[in-house]
């Protein structure tokens, strides 16, 4: 089965360093059948996309402006990045709600913005340590989602990807088990049928990202509910990241 497998570089990698990185993984994924994203800086975007033309893998950035123009020094529109060969985007990743404090109303507008571009959207959403400790997870995941979606369309969900990211579980040696990851992802499913339909709920793309490595991807995206994996940390070995590329499931 086809899967998504998207690589969230964060603050790695200089230009220098992305033409060797996209030439080896484009040499290293052509008999891959699954759909390769790669999100670099907004830096490297550029030689990714000369390096990469061609090849089975697709580029993505990893934020994006909630508007389209105007006196924003310091951010990049969603038509600039269109226009530099960008298909996918990261939204709302959990280092921009905490750092950044990019709230569920500014997700949804940078959701917006980015498919009136043409721009395919990755929206991130997960609890941390104390929700889920608590036993507010599901109750989290679900306002997240529903802000995100607020005034998206069910048809638009066709360039939607949600990423479900437990915070608890993002770079803190901490691992999500098989269980957790199945019934977060089936209840986003399903909160997804009740808000558009069943139909909707189970064609969406649904992805986990969560310290995924060479050593447990293969069995949390063999789970029946997800879609595949936005890895962060295990992406920038690109020999590593290849053999996950090409793996069939």
């Amino acid at each position: 089965m086809k899967k998504l497998i998207i690589g969230n570089f964060k603050m790695n990698t200089k230009p220098s360093e992305m033409k060797a990185y996209a030439m080896s993984l484009a040499t290293k994924t052509t008999e891959s059948k699954n759909e390769i994203i790669v999100c670099p800086p907004y830096t490297s975007i550029a030689i990714a996309k000369q390096f990469l033309d061609g090849s089975n893998v697709t580029l993505g950035a990893q934020n994006v402006c909630d508007v389209e123009a105007g006196k924003c020094t310091g951010e990049i529109s969603a038509s600039m990045l269109k226009d530099a060969g960008v298909e996918y985007v990261i939204v709302g990743h959990s280092e921009r709600r905490s750092k950044f404090k990019e709230t569920d109303r500014l997700v949804n507008k940078k959701i917006k913005t980015a498919l009136a571009s043409g721009l395919k959207v990755i929206v991130c959403l997960g609890e941390d340590l104390v929700e889920r400790q608590n036993k507010h997870a599901n109750a989290v995941v679900k306002k997240q989602l529903d802000e995100a979606l607020k005034g998206i369309y069910e048809n638009e969900l066709e360039s939607v990807v949600i990423a479900y990211e437990p915070i608890w579980a993002i770079g803190t040696g901490k691992n999500a088990t098989v269980k957790d990851v199945q019934s977060m992802t089936n209840f986003i499913r399903r909160e997804i049928s009740d808000l558009y339909s069943e139909k909707a709920g189970q064609g969406i793309n649904v992805v986990y990202g969560g310290s995924v490595t060479i050593s447990n991807y293969k069995k949390l995206i063999s789970i029946p509910s997800v879609s595949g994996a936005l890895i962060g940390g295990a992406c920038l070995d690109v020999d590593n990241f290849a053999m996950m590329c090409r793996e069939n499931f």
